[in-house]
């Protein structure tokens, strides 16, 4: 009996220290599972700031270098543009020409003389003044006679070329002042020329006395042979 009861004594011993280390490593695993959670979430703090920064300032950076390249690329489709378009006039297919200069009535020196060709005409000679160039455009002279303007009409079917008057190059235009076979018309000692009707500073060159019927002009030519007025 006395054995048999020291027996019981000692199993429960036993069970109730068991049980307390049981306790005891229970509550150890949860402390370091504390811990180590405790720890890891910092650096996970610590890696995800540092993840997102990096990405951030990636981010950032690679926007800014795509911007700096889209300005580039604008700047240099500017300074191409500018260097293609140039200046002058537009010729239609994208590029330009160099404007020159229209000869104005003030820029040339005028005279006129009788000639008995072709049943008679005036020669009208025009030459650059010294130190200018310029350009008398593929249209008739303006030639106008008298206090009310009576215009002489185109002598040719088509105009002439554009001709460059400077230093000795000189340009010529024949004018019939009568095409009509009645003796009407009137008399005129003078003629009036310029460039254009908009030409603001017309010319006015003596001339014989002249009956005005009807006249015709021709283009200008740098031939004084190829400027007599036939009508």
């Amino acid at each position: 009996m006395p054995g048999t009861r020291r027996k019981a004594i000692l199993v429960s011993a036993a069970l109730v220290g068991g049980a307390m280390l049981m306790t005891a490593c229970q509550g150890t695993d949860k402390a370091t599972d504390a811990d180590a959670a405790s720890q890891s979430s910092p650096s996970a703090t610590s890696s995800g700031t540092s993840t997102g920064s990096s990405n951030g300032s990636s981010t950032a950076g690679t926007g800014k270098d795509s911007a700096g390249t889209g300005k580039g690329a604008e700047d240099t489709s500017a300074s191409g543009s500018g260097s293609d378009s140039g200046s002058g006039a537009d010729t239609g297919n994208g590029k330009r020409e160099p404007v020159e200069q229209v000869c104005g009535a003030n820029d040339i020196s005028w005279s006129a003389k009788s000639e008995t060709q072709g049943g008679g005409y005036i020669l009208i000679s025009a030459k650059a003044k010294s130190g200018i160039t310029c350009y008398l455009p593929a249209a008739l002279p303006t030639v106008a006679f008298g206090s009310d303007g009576t215009e002489a009409g185109p002598a040719e079917q088509s105009v002439g070329e554009q001709i460059k008057l400077s230093g000795n190059t000189t340009a010529y235009a024949g004018v019939n002042p009568k095409t009509t076979n009645t003796d009407g018309g009137k008399e005129l000692d003078s003629i009036i020329v310029a460039v254009g009707d908009d030409d603001p500073n017309p010319e006015s060159l003596p001339v014989d006395t002249i009956t005005v019927d009807k006249p015709i002009v021709t283009n200008w030519h740098t031939a004084p042979a190829e400027a007599v007025p036939f009508s």
